[in-house]
């Protein structure tokens, strides 16, 4: 059947509210927006920078490093979808190109999620997924399956965030700690010692060009 306004408004709803939890989970934007929340934290600059400059720089630094999976995506779908009639009801033929569409444009986001999933990741989700499944179909789950490589990749994305963090965290934190014992070798303990070391914080990160550094090593460290 055709689709009625209806069910074309439904349709829209649903990707509105779909789309960005399948953005967050294939692509590289949760980790870069933790690490850069987390190293807002460390300089003790309280919301400078806005969440919002905060979003926008993970999501174009996002967009770099999905850059060659766009390629392939639209490489992979392209001839398919310019074959489809649009305006053709759904289902029989034009629902099994859409499908295909679907699947050829799944592959190279699958490849990606495989890359940068971690090999324990992979193994713990092939455990689970078989032992949700029946004894007879649990030989045919493997690490490169869709369903494996996707929960794998967002695990060690979010252990991956929390390990970069502590390594962003760990030299302000020992400034913190030198300027607190200085002001308390000097008996002002009136003052606080984030609100002193907050310049020297800053100038620290200008002076080593940290923000260009680290956004070199998260980009260049898909694969």
């Amino acid at each position: 059947m055709k689709l009625d306004s209806v069910s074309l408004s439904a349709l829209v709803a649903l990707l509105l509210v779909v789309v960005p939890f399948v953005l967050l989970a294939t692509t590289s934007f949760m980790k870069l927006s933790i690490v850069l929340s987390l190293l807002r934290n460390a300089l003790g600059t309280g919301q400078v920078p806005s969440g919002m400059v905060i979003t926008v720089l993970a999501a174009l630094l996002t967009w770099f490093v999905m850059l060659p999976v766009e390629r392939d995506v639209v490489l992979a779908v392209a001839p398919q979808l310019a074959a489809v009639d649009l305006a053709a009801p759904l289902g029989g033929e034009s629902g099994k190109a859409l499908a295909q569409i679907f699947e050829r444009g799944r592959e190279p986001v699958r490849r990606f999620l495989q890359r940068n999933a971690g090999a324990e990741e992979r193994t713990f989700f092939v455990g689970l997924s078989r032992r949700a499944r029946p004894e007879a179909e649990r030989k045919d789950v493997s690490e490169a399956d869709f369903g494996v490589v996707l929960p794998a990749f967002f695990l060690t994305e979010l252990a991956e965030a929390f390990e970069i963090a502590f390594l962003v965290l760990l030299p302000f934190l020992v400034v913190d700690l030198v300027v607190a014992s200085i002001l308390a070798s000097l008996g002002m303990q009136a003052l606080s010692p984030v609100a002193v070391s907050l310049p020297f914080k800053l100038l620290l990160f200008v002076t080593i060009d940290g923000l260009r550094t680290l956004m070199d090593a998260l980009v260049a460290g898909y694969r």
